[in-house]
């Protein structure tokens, strides 16, 4: 590995935004490995994870940690650099801003008058979405999925009507608890895991819900994951079991907060729905 640790003069002041390798190195554009060679320094969410990046390709940078818990003095700092200098932004994997807090350092540069330029590359959203089946004219990327049982279903129920396929980052161990989810919230949509992307064991595996959670009990996951579920389709009012619904929304909302949930999931008339809910209280 030829030894890339000179600074190139050549490369302008400002901030660039570099995508890195989401899982196989081979990933890295020569574009970028040009970028992270002329940066004075380099801004990453884990000092050790850039480092070994950095390391492959032959380069010794320095590098000042921005992660969520930056501070505005942290981004100070940087913007301060890239007034005079390039200053390179990487996130762990992938392309820096998506599900990462470097919006806020783009757009202080913007309004300072400092070039950001945005270097293209991995995105395991895009790859996720390429490898499903799913409709790919129209989708929808919502970062993750909340924690909480009511607040994840929350989340699905705010997007049940947005015609095209959502895309979200998830964990292993919380991946159940999606699939749950999204069975109760979004039933009869196609859904897709895609995994370990780029690596050896990558794998992209779709069906229902409860078939998907059928496989991964029998198979527990490991990796990040990209969970990605198709549009609303053209269902008849039949195809749903609206009492069913309107029940679990009931054990947690009063009547009127039901219809309305399930009036999103369904495209039904919200008030012959909280019309069925009052019945059913």
């Amino acid at each position: 590995m030829n030894d890339f640790s000179a600074t190139d003069p050549l490369l302008s002041p400002g901030l660039y935004l570099v995508a890195t390798p989401i899982g196989n190195l081979g990933d890295i554009t020569l574009r970028a490995i040009e970028v992270l060679r002329g940066a004075a320094v380099v801004a990453c969410e884990d000092t050790r994870v850039t480092g070994k990046l950095l390391h492959h390709l032959g380069l010794k940078k320095r590098m000042q940690r921005y992660d969520d818990h930056a501070s505005e003095g942290d981004r100070e700092r940087l913007l301060a650099l890239m007034a005079g200098e390039a200053v390179a932004l990487v996130s762990d994997a992938g392309t820096p801003l998506i599900s990462d807090p470097g919006y806020r350092l783009v757009r202080d540069a913007r309004e300072r008058g400092i070039a950001v330029t945005s270097l293209p590359g991995p995105s395991a959203a895009i790859v996720g979405l390429t490898l499903s089946g799913l409709p790919n004219d129209r989708f929808l990327f919502a970062g993750f999925l909340p924690s909480k049982t009511k607040a994840r279903e929350d989340a699905l129920m705010s997007l049940a009507q947005v015609p095209a396929t959502l895309i979200f980052y998830e964990t292993a161990p919380r991946l159940d608890a999606a699939l749950q989810a999204v069975d109760k919230v979004l039933p009869g949509r196609e859904v897709a895991v895609a995994r370990e992307l780029t690596k050896k064991f990558e794998e992209c595996r779709s069906g229902t819900p409860a078939d998907l959670m059928a496989h991964y009990a029998a198979h527990p996951p490991r990796g990040e994951i990209v969970l990605l579920i198709g549009p609303p389709g053209e269902a008849a009012a039949e195809d749903f079991d609206i009492d069913s619904l309107l029940m679990a929304e009931l054990a947690n909302a009063k009547a009127s907060q039901a219809a309305a949930a399930v009036a999103r999931i369904t495209g039904l008339d919200r008030k012959t729905l909280y019309a069925r809910a009052m019945e059913l209280k």
